[in-house]
């Protein structure tokens, strides 16, 4: 029963275990759903996904499976017990109702028929007099009429779920595609260490209990400093030439860091650092910070993020003079050495696909300076990079 749609879903990338699987199978012996693909989506995505960001694979898996079924006899097994719709049928009917249907062949015929136009009919019907549908008289379906029939699924409804699992509205929670604003602030709050400080305006409730109880009931309130993410983090973007088509996702990027980190700084550089840095990219040939006074004013306990494509000639990394801009009298790699021994957690974002760093010599070069703490610009990669950092 619905085994094919479990393996469907794990086929699409699901992470779906049997014990959930056993209890959608306990949720429909409780009847929870009935003849309601609406109300089955929801069920079911309620308890076989554990995590938002496979919303949309759950929903490519569901419209596969139940779109392309060839019988409808394995949902019907499941939604539609025999024992159930007996029960229900016999609950809900009047005496004249039931006199009626007695007269058109009894209650098994009319099940029986049920079953029989459901298995044929090929697609979702409205109106009419013979189909299972909405609107209509066929004694078959939803807001329709007709004496003698059964109601197929719940009132209501604009059938929002089906346009959800068929525009896959969830698609920017993939974890595979690139970076949106709905889903970059989730990826960075797995880099958080909390802690209070500053002035005491929050209420401890535990404390305050524990206070107001030993003072015989007298009202003892206690505060605390304000709760904080006190990860700090050094942000650095390649700006210009092949990192153009990139701006908006590092935008978004910049924009969730500076919402989630308290103490953040950001500095840009063009293609790989070297000797100076910049703060604005108006005025970058005369305002630079030296990469030297980086490494001496901001302490070990950094956390720091490179944002670039590491798209360039090997010369660029390997040799002086290496920059396109102005003669550098150390190569980057020097400087980047420099930079990993001061700051130990260091992490290198991508925005471009991972299965293209290979055809890119520099990219190779970055990686192994990084020591493979290269990610991709995508959800699981900023994840990812988010657990390295904050181990």
């Amino acid at each position: 029963m619905l085994g094919g749609f479990f393996t469907s879903l794990r086929t699409g990338g699901v992470p779906v275990s049997i014990r959930e699987y056993l209890d959608l199978l306990g949720a429909l012996s409780q009847r929870l759903v009935f003849a309601d693909t609406d109300a089955f989506y929801y069920l079911s995505r309620a308890l076989l996904v554990k995590d938002e960001k496979h919303f949309d694979k759950f929903d490519r898996a569901f419209g596969l499976y139940f779109r392309d079924l060839e019988t409808v006899d394995e949902l019907i097994g499941a939604l539609i017990p025999d024992e159930w719709l007996r029960k229900e049928f016999l609950k809900t009917l009047s005496e004249e109702e039931k006199a009626k249907i007695e007269s058109l062949g009894g209650l098994e015929k009319l099940i029986e028929e049920f079953r029989k136009r459901l298995a044929e009919q090929k697609e979702r019907h409205q109106g009419g007099n013979k189909w299972i549908g909405t609107g209509g008289t066929s004694p078959f379906g939803a807001h329709g009429y007709h004496p003698e029939g059964m109601r197929v699924g719940p009132e209501g409804g604009q059938k929002r779920a089906v346009k959800v699992w068929e525009k896959r509205e969830f698609r920017n929670l993939d974890d595979t595609v690139e970076l949106g604003t709905r889903n970059i602030k989730l990826a960075l709050r797995r880099l958080r260490k909390f802690a209070r400080s500053g002035a005491a305006e929050e209420l401890d409730m535990p404390d305050t209990i524990r206070s107001t109880a030993k003072n015989a009931g007298m009202l003892d309130l206690k505060l605390v400093p304000e709760r904080h993410n006190a990860v700090k983090v050094l942000l650095f973007f390649d700006v210009g030439g092949s990192m153009d088509p990139h701006v908006r996702t590092c935008e978004q990027l910049f924009s969730a860091a500076r919402g989630e980190f308290k103490h953040m700084e950001y500095f840009y550089f063009h293609n790989f650092v070297y000797d100076f840095v910049w703060r604005d990219n108006a005025r970058r040939r005369n305002e630079t910070v030296a990469t030297l006074d980086l490494l001496h004013r901001y302490p070990h306990d950094y956390r720091v993020i490179f944002v670039g494509d590491a798209a360039m000639s090997p010369y660029e990394i390997l040799q002086p003079g290496g920059s396109v801009e102005y003669w550098n009298e150390e190569a980057g790699e020097r400087w980047f050495r420099r930079i990993a021994q001061n700051w130990p957690k260091v992490v290198w974002l991508n925005p471009t696909p991972e299965e293209q760093w290979e055809f890119t010599q520099s990219i190779d070069i970055t990686r192994q300076l990084l020591e493979d703490r290269m990610y991709p610009m995508t959800l699981k990669g900023l994840e990812d990079a988010m657990a390295y950092l904050g181990r």
